[in-house]
């Protein structure tokens, strides 16, 4: 407590002089990425004999754009054709490319389905996504790829983020060495946090894998793990897994965010309460109360809510709350997809109304800044020379 007083007394002698140095970031995170049997049928243009995901994000990329950083779990792995959806996963590159098309400025890759294709899979993933740069992190190719990736450190506007991904487990399949998925061992996860700690970042993210599929309050491990996380020095855990929302809580006096489920970004699947998901907006803010000293807190945090339809031509697209709400997009015109929008709404809102601590819902379109070349984000080993 004493400490806590100096150092308000501190910042409130200091601010004066060096309010020059306050900034801002702003971070979007996202749940599910998948990509089922119906999704790549979709995506499959006849004409041109290749894959387009762009229609299906066309609606949800000025959200993604209009973060400084946009994180999301990709749960399907690049492994090559043939092909596949549910139960052992392998979507087309053009995906992770639109991905990166929309503003996603990194990828977890630790959940069950990063084994689907075995080994080669695994490696194929990792392949694709550094030939794409777009920073990832959860699966590594050997011992010495995690030592020098992990944790995934990003870099935007004077802010510097470590994240750290684990999962629950890869639905029983093995995982071949060399080969390294982050799992939820505490052991481990102390380590990687100390190791965290040390790079000096001005806040260290744990994006999880976990929970019970399909429930709408978190389980007791859950809540266990999220504690662990912020003993060790963790500031943001950001869930997904249950393929349905769960409930977020800022704890604005501890300067600690969790999103235990963000449920599906995007899938095929169509059953009530997963048939779309919630995007965390957090803004973290800097002040520089020395030359060479900050403190980062959470500043605000609230969420998107998102639909994914599937219209008459059986094509996908991710509907967020607001365009639909503020006629910003035609909404469908059947009966059936209006009632299962307004039902994934209402829903959600009832959830979060009850469970949330400190999170409203935005309901009004982002403002999306242009970006320029250098607010992308790069890793360590991206901004050495040649």
């Amino acid at each position: 407590m004493i400490k806590k007083l100096l150092l308000g007394c501190l910042m409130t002698c200091t601010l004066p002089v060096f309010a020059q140095d306050t900034t801002r970031l702003s971070l979007l995170f996202v749940g599910d990425v998948m990509g089922h049997d119906s999704q790549i049928a979709a995506a499959y243009d006849p004409v041109g004999k290749k894959y387009d995901y762009s229609t299906c994000f066309q609606y949800v990329k000025p959200y993604i754009e209009s973060a400084d950083l946009a994180i999301g779990n990709l749960e399907v792995t690049l492994a090559g054709p043939p092909y596949k959806g549910y139960p052992q996963f392998s979507s087309p590159d053009a995906l992770a490319r639109t991905l990166q098309d929309i503003g996603f400025d990194a990828l977890v890759t630790a959940n069950n389905h990063c084994v689907d294709r075995g080994k080669k899979g695994l490696e194929r993933t990792v392949m694709m996504l550094d030939s794409l740069q777009i920073p990832h992190t959860g699966t590594f190719v050997d011992t010495v790829s995690r030592m020098n990736d992990q944790p995934m450190i990003l870099e935007r506007k004077g802010f510097k983020l470590a994240v750290l991904n684990y999962t629950y487990g890869t639905n029983g399949l093995p995982v071949y060495k060399p080969n390294i998925v982050n799992r939820l061992d505490t052991a481990t996860m102390r380590k990687d946090l100390v190791h965290a700690r040390a790079q000096k970042p001005d806040a260290i993210i744990v994006f999880t894998h976990w929970g019970e599929e399909y429930q709408s309050l978190p389980s007791a491990l859950q809540k266990r793990l999220t504690e662990f996380c912020f003993k060790h020095g963790a500031q943001l855990v950001i869930g997904a897994h249950p393929h349905v929302i769960q409930p977020m809580e800022w704890r604005k006096a501890e300067n600690r965010f969790v999103a235990y489920s963000l449920g599906n970004f995007i899938s095929g699947q169509r059953k009530r309460y997963t048939d779309g998901g919630a995007m965390a907006y957090i803004e973290l803010e800097k002040i520089a109360y020395k030359p060479d000293s900050a403190i980062t807190t959470i500043d605000s945090a609230a969420y998107y809510l998102e639909w994914v339809h599937r219209d008459a031509a059986k094509d996908y697209y991710i509907l967020p709350a607001p365009e639909v709400e503020l006629d910003s997009i035609d909404m469908p015109k059947d009966v059936t997809s209006r009632a299962a929008f307004k039902t994934f709404v209402d829903d959600s809102r009832a959830l979060y109304k009850k469970h949330n601590k400190e999170v409203p819902e935005i309901r009004q379109r982002p403002q999306t800044p242009a970006r320029r070349p250098e607010d992308v984000p790069m890793l360590d080993d991206q901004k050495k020379e040649p």
